[in-house]
């Protein structure tokens, strides 16, 4: 399927009933449904929101509010499913609880990503998908623990990669059926 390049603020409603007709439609799509859960875990209050962004010391950017409030509190999305902003979510028939965007930093031994790259989901092994709070338009980061070596004098941050120009574009992509890793793979081969 193919979309346009650059949706607006103005498209998010149209991308919130997509995302909400995914996560919550009968049939819904599950890339891994061995690691998700069979549907979102349920929205959140605004006041939960704002109690996750003292937390992390950032406002979310608007679209991603909305989906925490008008969609779920993660289990559902790109990936394995966007992480959740409440600790504790365990979906049924799960040993481990779900992933929790405001925990990932605390679990970090060594290095740990800034608190303005908000953890989104995993992308396997060693790789994971953030969400810069403080750039322009938010763009989608993928960073790869392995993605670096310290034997050549890089460090951490040598393994991350711009891998969507926007949140937006990201979710867009696989609302839109596409594949994620697409532009995160292509700008790893340019480098």
């Amino acid at each position: 399927m193919t979309h346009p390049t650059h949706r607006t603020a103005a498209d998010d409603d149209a991308l919130l009933e997509r995302l909400h007709a995914l996560a919550w439609g009968a049939g819904g799509v599950v890339p891994y449904p061995t690691v998700m859960p069979k549907g979102p875990f349920p929205p959140l209050a605004a006041a939960d929101v704002e109690r996750a962004e003292r937390k992390i010391g950032y406002r979310l950017p608007d679209l991603l509010r909305r989906i925490y409030t008008e969609i779920g509190d993660g289990g559902f999305g790109p990936e394995g499913g966007l992480a959740s902003l409440t600790e504790g979510r365990r979906p049924p028939g799960y040993l481990a609880d779900w992933h929790c965007a405001l925990t990932v930093h605390d679990q970090r031994p060594g290095w740990a990503p800034p608190r303005s790259w908000l953890y989104l989901t995993g992308g396997g092994c060693t790789m994971e998908w953030y969400v810069s709070l403080i750039a322009v338009d938010q763009p989608v980061l993928l960073y790869d623990a392995d993605g670096w070596e310290p034997d050549w004098g890089q460090e951490p941050h040598d393994g991350l990669r711009y891998a969507a120009s926007s949140l937006r574009h990201w979710l867009w992509t696989w609302a839109d059926g596409g594949n994620v890793w697409d532009e995160a793979l292509q700008v790893i081969g340019e480098d």
